[in-house]
């Protein structure tokens, strides 16, 4: 079977690749430049370099190699959404049809001039199912009780904000929010955490958006991120079960656990 992928930054799109060949898929690369690793070049059957904004080559690239179902992996920072993307006739008229220009509005209006191009846009994870987090904890290490209250406060948050798509993530700190995830990402928001709780034991809290649309903005952590708990004194994660991939997921389960820190789908 042949299918697109549209590859940002990050691991998840050598993980689809990684999945697609392990399976016999034929996959057509549309690599973001601003984003996407030299690797998925590598990993590639036919791997094509397009600018963000891009949006016309993206439709003649998949034609042209006979794709009609593709799938969007990888990180693209909503920052550079507003200071790198240069775009072309195609986006500049679907921009000025947006009431609103957060991620949601965006994707979507992409995914649905795709479609009208006979290019369906795929659940993001279809071929990654091993890698999403369960219910329950997923390192060897459970919540503790303090944990846990962190966690339940800190879901209502997180899915509150999610709602508003502001953004995925709330560290918190003895019940009390102290950092929310916006355009910067989790790993900043963590950073500004651990200045401001003064070595205080803090919880992190990623939440899917109450209707995620699996096609795009998938939450995800790797790790990366519990590198970068441990270091402000982060002990605990709460993701969205059947909705969160654990990117090089050994690699991180290993990390959480050398760390001591509790990885559990909510």
């Amino acid at each position: 079977m042949k299918y697109g992928l549209i590859a940002g930054g990050g691991s998840f799109p050598l993980m689809v690749l990684e999945s697609a060949r392990r399976e016999g898929h034929c996959i057509v690369t549309a690599a973001i430049k601003e984003e996407a690793s030299p690797e998925v070049e590598e990993r590639s059957e036919r791997c094509h370099w397009i600018s963000l904004g891009q949006l016309s080559k993206l439709i003649e690239i998949f034609h042209r190699d006979g794709v009609s179902e593709a799938v969007m992996a990888g990180r693209v920072r909503h920052k550079q959404i507003f200071s790198a993307i240069r775009p072309d006739w195609r986006l500049l008229k679907l921009l000025g049809s947006l009431r609103s220009k957060n991620t949601d509005s965006l994707l979507g209006a992409v995914a649905d001039v795709l479609e009208d191009e006979g290019i369906k846009l795929l659940d993001s994870t279809f071929l990654l199912g091993h890698y999403l987090a369960r219910k329950g904890p997923n390192a060897k290490r459970g919540a503790s009780n303090e944990e846990a209250a962190n966690i339940e406060y800190g879901l209502g948050v997180a899915q509150a904000l999610a709602g508003f798509d502001v953004g995925q993530s709330v560290v918190i700190c003895e019940q009390a929010c102290v950092a929310v995830e916006a355009m910067e990402g989790t790993d900043a928001a963590l950073l500004r955490a651990g200045d401001l709780a003064n070595g205080r034991k803090l919880t992190l809290v990623k939440a899917a958006k109450p209707n995620q649309d699996m096609r795009f903005d998938v939450p995800v952590i790797g790790a990366r991120t519990i590198r970068k708990m441990e270091r402000v004194g982060a002990t605990a994660v709460s993701v969205t079960a059947g909705k969160t991939l654990l990117l090089d997921k050994d690699e991180l389960l290993r990390a959480a656990d050398a760390a001591g820190i509790a990885v559990v789908g909510s």
